[in-house]
């Protein structure tokens, strides 16, 4: 998936799964690709980008907006200040059925599902057998008689077969689950403004609707819809599930506030790193465990005590014993901090790796995350990263970069 590039002077992309993503060369312009446009996968919104100035790019096979006409930073400041609209109908959203979802779900899963009330949602991981981290996904627990789950395009097709080959297993030993692959379209509306905004095209108060809550209700008319309060920016915001012939109506509409504005991967990119939001495939993957990526709340209290969750003989052991290696974030000056730039001590040993990093627009330095031996992950650590032949001083930050802005109702 997405990692943040800084090529002669300008943002790019880069990626580090076969899966595909964008690759921006000199000046921005896409690199040649085996894949042609013609066979990309398109959202529903796909005619709307190019009619809007969108510059389209490869991303997880799928054609998808890089950026508009504003510049990349302007639409990063943008969403902080206001609100932005990303397409994210490229990602996996699914739905599963039948008394026994619950168990379901939670064999492949760390998280807690059973403790979620209606309409809840939590962040969680697929994990396999050795403790590796599959993917990320959001789980809901809907009052509708099913789970909604979203997960990443880039793992789209991984996921699908890993669940479909452990639903043959749970039928087969005779429990009730079922799943269906859902066409609607995923938009995500982001930035402080947004309550502002959406709330005109909805009758449910939103102040009532807290971070990581979901309802399912009409949006500016438009029947079918489940809004989400979540995202991937570290701003308040939701994310819309819209029937696929509906998406376009949508995002004119919220388009005529003049608070609401398009923003494509580069700005959703960088506004996720400010966050300290892991992304798939450069931040973890499965050669890495929630407790090396920092993402032990993830694992449920009663799933600990349990130990019923995939790969929790490894797992469970390293929130004690400790790892060797811990994701930590990393602030510098000088030039960018690129993926894969090697991390050192202060006397020249490598002691690790960055998995992302870019310019903050909102900071003025450069910030990014990696990992590094654990006695080196202390906040505060001074270190170095080799930019370019260059030793360049860096230091150990708390993540979020930015203060992150989710609306929990207080």
């Amino acid at each position: 998936m997405l990692a943040r590039v800084f090529v002669n002077g300008r943002y790019g992309l880069s990626n580090r799964v076969s899966s595909g993503a964008a690759r921006l060369g000199v000046a921005g312009q896409p690199e040649r690709s085996s894949t042609t446009e013609a066979t990309l996968k398109r959202t529903p919104l796909y005619e709307f980008h190019r009619a809007q100035g969108g510059k389209m790019v490869e991303f997880a096979g799928w054609s998808m907006p890089v950026q508009y006409k504003d510049s990349h930073i302007a639409s990063h400041l943008h969403t902080r200040q206001h609100c932005s609209i990303f397409d994210v109908s490229h990602m996996l959203q699914t739905k599963v059925y039948g008394k026994d979802r619950v168990k379901f779900v939670e064999s492949l899963i760390v998280g807690d599902i059973e403790e979620l009330k209606d309409n809840q949602g939590t962040l969680s991981l697929f994990t396999n057998t050795k403790g590796g981290i599959m993917d990320d996904l959001i789980v809901t627990k809907t009052d509708k008689e099913y789970l909604y789950m979203v997960s990443n395009a880039g793992c789209a097709d991984k996921d699908s077969a890993h669940l479909q080959a452990k639903l043959q297993e749970f039928k087969a030993a005779g429990h009730d689950v079922d799943l269906e692959y859902m066409e609607e379209s995923l938009i995500a509306l982001q930035g402080p403004s947004m309550a502002q905004v959406l709330q005109e095209g909805v009758c449910d108060d939103l102040s009532k609707l807290t971070f990581m809550t979901s309802v399912l209700t009409p949006v500016f008319g438009i029947q079918g819809c489940r809004v989400t309060r979540c995202g991937y920016t570290g701003e308040d915001g939701v994310e819309i599930s819209v029937p696929r012939e509906s998406v376009v109506a949508l995002t004119e509409r919220l388009l005529v506030n003049s608070e609401v504005k398009l923003a494509g991967l580069g700005a959703r990119d960088s506004l996720r790193l400010e966050a300290g939001l892991c992304l798939y495939g450069n931040d973890i993957d499965e050669t890495t465990t929630p407790v090396e990526a920092s993402l032990v709340w993830t694992i449920g209290k009663r799933r600990r005590q349990v130990r019923d969750f995939p790969g929790a003989d490894i797992i469970l052991p390293q929130i004690k014993a400790k790892t060797p290696r811990k994701r930590v974030g990393l602030i510098s000056n000088g030039p960018p901090v690129r993926q894969h730039t090697p991390i050192l001590s202060t006397d020249g040993r490598i002691i690790g790796e960055v998995t992302s990093g870019c310019p903050s627009p909102c900071l003025k330095q450069n910030v990014a995350m990696g990992y590094v031996e654990t006695s080196f992950s202390k906040v505060g650590t001074p270190i170095q990263v080799e930019v370019r032949k260059k030793m360049i001083p860096a230091v150990v930050s708390k993540m979020p970069f930015v203060p992150t802005n989710y609306y929990t109702g207080r």
